[in-house]
């Protein structure tokens, strides 16, 4: 079977970042070593990083010492209050919980990227000028709550949908500053844009959808058009992969979201001639090439 991969697929800049840090830690033979929540969203690589001890952690766990878990729910050794290396992830963290870390003892090593820093610069100045911080994303993702950690004056808004954006009520006078998380579709951001415009608010609109994401969803849709089927590869909590699917599934109705190879029924392909493949921001370039080479043998 031909099998066509998307230009831009697999990790961006931010989590091949974090990831790096995470190998020279590793490498450096530091323990115990933490991971503030799983480093990206694929239980493939945390599984794996978990094997080389990395120890997935929360807040409560590590200013408490508690067991930290792995993403198949297993029990590590305990964290040890204040002791080790604590590795930020690249969605960042609130700044109350990074000052919290540190005052625990952790060496932190940071791995937020640097597109999401910026996000946290934005909504902390223009909240210091009076500005109503307005993030578009999804409200329970982490990069969501930390950038929402980020905020120094007034309380932020998070809205998801076009229809949120319709119930927005905020003073006329009101000064408001957009900011995204920088997974979000893009669509679905310019049409909520839009509704908020028609408001009247002084609207100051920070572009903060990352270059990455922008490119992976066009070069999908693009592809989604020209194939049989696609095949979206992602971690089932990645965010970022969510949206490839849900934009590659509008324009091919027969379109997969898948973890690994294993995830595959070729009984499901028997009728296809050419597949396209896409894959999301944590997923590594092995999980892709390994699912290219199965697709092919159908």
């Amino acid at each position: 079977m031909k099998t066509i991969l998307a230009d831009k697929a697999g990790f961006c800049f931010g989590v091949s970042r974090a990831m790096k840090l995470a190998e020279e830690q590793i490498a450096s033979g530091k323990r115990p070593l933490y991971s503030y929540g799983p480093m990206i969203h694929n239980e493939e690589v945390v599984n794996d990083l978990a094997r080389r001890g990395v120890q997935v952690t929360d807040l409560a766990q590590a200013l408490a010492g508690r067991d930290a878990q792995v993403a198949d729910g297993s029990t590590q050794e305990p964290v040890k209050k204040g002791s080790g290396t604590m590795l930020i992830r690249s969605h960042g963290v609130t700044r109350a919980e990074l000052e919290q870390l540190k005052d625990a003892g952790y060496e932190i090593v940071d791995g937020t990227c640097p597109f999401v820093s910026k996000i946290h610069r934005y909504v902390e100045e223009y909240s210091r000028q009076g500005y109503q911080i307005v993030i578009i994303g999804d409200p329970a993702h982490a990069e969501v709550k930390g950038i929402c950690g980020w905020v120094a004056e007034g309380s932020p808004v998070v809205i998801r949908t076009p229809k949120e954006a319709e119930a927005l009520s905020l003073s006329k006078d009101c000064k408001v500053c957009v900011v995204s998380q920088t997974t979000f579709n893009l669509n679905k951001f310019q049409e909520i844009i839009e509704i908020i415009s028609q408001k009247g608010y002084y609207i100051k609109v920070c572009e903060t959808i990352c270059a990455a994401t922008r490119e992976r969803q066009e070069a999908a849709q693009v592809l989604a058009r020209e194939v049989d089927a696609m095949i979206v590869i992602g971690g089932k909590d990645s965010s970022n992969t969510r949206k490839l699917y849900e934009i590659c599934a509008g324009i091919c109705p027969d379109s997969f979201l898948i973890q690994t190879k294993d995830d595959l029924d070729p009984a499901d392909f028997h009728s296809f001639d050419c597949v396209g493949i896409t894959a999301g921001a944590s997923t590594p370039n092995n999980i892709i090439e390994e699912v290219q080479n199965h697709v092919r043998k159908f």
